[in-house]
């Protein structure tokens, strides 16, 4: 596909070869076309719509409070979050005569939760009064091995401050969020924009694991095309980096609930028909006007400000993110907890589609990756804010396809799903110039993708969508 039959990788901005160099190819304030990182724009502004659902009211008047809830009509169904709140939410309970009753879940859970909760064990009885039908089955060996490492200050602080602030936190839902929640399903093209506040609701709920529906796997579940979204498998293993991806969750809420953050993010489906597909095997375009930045170190979210980043995917989103998974969108998410909302909102993914995740605050700063990634501290996130109040953060989350014969990815009708599947997640819809990708070996490692070939599919969509590129090589993904 290259030009000159080279490895781009292997090519400086003179045209030399230098693998020796941490840096090569054009320098960065041409990636950021001669203006300042922040400049250019990627989306739209918020404004509600048949196909953009905003859950707070606009225009935003006071940007030093967390934006006002927009009251509207509930729903359960299947076009829509079953919120746990929701009167139709109903639980069948045994009394102690051994005869059962219908309940409202949500009287439950409130009940639950005001109980005097001490200890990890306290806490696990309380959630599993709410989940009866998982008593048997759910394991908190990481839950019980947080506390065990942490000095008996650091577990009175989180059973006396923290978690009775968490547990108020979920249970104002109904207020946060007075109205219907849309699922962004498979086929569409559709955004909902949340403010912080509210999205901090929904993950204190799903710390606690009240999210209806969301636990059966089986093949006739509702949600069987839905990743997970209640954090009992978090809770399962006491690995180290399951522990740590704990520690990020618990910073988070401490921020949080200490100093609720004003600003809003948005999550955009995208769906591409057929009939918008480019016709790869007809292009006819140039690396040569390709503007392509490689660097040998540092991350995507630390060197692409400004940037589109890339979330390399599971067509789940998060993958293993409230599980046993922590490479390189496991940890993105840890770190910026607010993308796990994706993953109570977006059904799988298909070949032409993709998830954008625009305004997501960094709340902590780690070390290490897979097995050795640990919790470091407290991070500030100094991104500015869009005219919407979003922070001008902007991640494409593009799922790679699995190869399990590494023979597999040549095949041509292979080669062009990946191709449709980065086109659809980089193509810009403004008319204004578009800002460049930052992006690495999207779908290498364990998903057994060519690291050359992966870089190249990247570099021609970007030949096609007027980006410039930032390729950052790294051998662990």
């Amino acid at each position: 596909m290259s030009d000159d039959g080279m490895d781009p990788m292997d090519v400086d901005e003179n045209g030399d070869s230098d693998q020796n160099n941490e840096n090569c190819g054009h320098k960065m304030e041409d990636i950021y076309r001669l203006s300042s990182e922040w400049d250019l724009r990627h989306f739209p502004g918020v404004k509600p719509s048949p196909i953009h659902t905003v859950l707070y009211q606009t225009p935003i008047l006071n940007a030093t409070v967390p934006p006002i809830p927009h009251k509207g009509p509930g729903r359960w169904d299947a076009n829509h979050v079953r919120l746990p709140c929701a009167q139709q939410n109903q639980y069948v309970v045994r009394n102690e005569d051994d005869t059962e009753e219908v309940k409202e879940r949500w009287s439950l859970i409130r009940t639950a939760l005001s109980q005097d909760i001490r200890t990890s064990h306290d806490l696990v009885a309380a959630i599993l009064s709410y989940n009866t039908k998982y008593s048997k089955t759910w394991r908190f060996n990481g839950l019980h091995k947080l506390f065990q490492d942490s000095d008996e200050k650091a577990c009175e602080s989180f059973f006396t401050e923290l978690l009775p602030k968490i547990i108020r936190l979920a249970l104002a839902l109904p207020e946060l969020i007075p109205s219907a929640i849309p699922l962004l399903k498979r086929g569409t093209t559709k955004s909902i924009s949340f403010s912080q506040e509210q999205i901090a609701s929904l993950l204190a709920n799903a710390f606690l694991c009240t999210f209806p529906r969301r636990n059966a796997q089986g093949k006739r579940s509702e949600y069987r095309s839905f990743p997970d979204i209640n954090f009992n498998r978090l809770f399962e293993s006491s690995e180290h980096n399951v522990v740590e991806k704990l520690k990020c969750i618990c910073h988070y809420f401490r921020r949080v609930t200490n100093n609720m953050p004003t600003g809003v993010v948005t999550f955009t489906r995208r769906c591409m028909p057929d009939k918008h597909r480019i016709r790869w095997d007809k292009w006819e375009g140039d690396f040569k006007a390709t503007k392509l930045h490689v660097t040998a170190y540092g991350t995507i979210e630390d060197d692409g400000r400004g940037l589109l980043q890339v979330d390399f995917a599971n067509k789940f989103l998060g993958g293993g993110v409230l599980g046993f998974g922590c490479v390189q969108e496991e940890i993105r998410f840890v770190i910026c907890p607010e993308m796990i909302v994706s993953k109570l909102i977006t059904e799988v993914l298909d070949k032409n589609e993709a998830l954008l995740m625009i305004g997501c605050e960094r709340f902590s700063s780690y070390s290490g990756y897979a097995s050795t990634f640990e919790w470091n501290d407290n991070f500030i996130d100094r991104t500015p804010y869009d005219e919407s109040r979003r922070r001008l953060c902007n991640v494409v989350a593009i799922d790679a396809l699995n190869f399990y014969a590494a023979s597999d990815q040549y095949r041509e009708e292979l080669i062009r799903r990946e191709l449709d599947k980065a086109y659809v997640g980089y193509y810009h819809e403004l008319k204004s110039p578009a800002p460049g990708v930052a992006t690495g070996n999207w779908g290498c490692g364990a998903f057994g993708g060519n690291k050359r070939l992966k870089a190249l599919i990247q570099l021609m969509v970007c030949c096609v969508t007027c980006r410039p590129m930032v390729f950052r090589l790294d051998g662990r993904v």
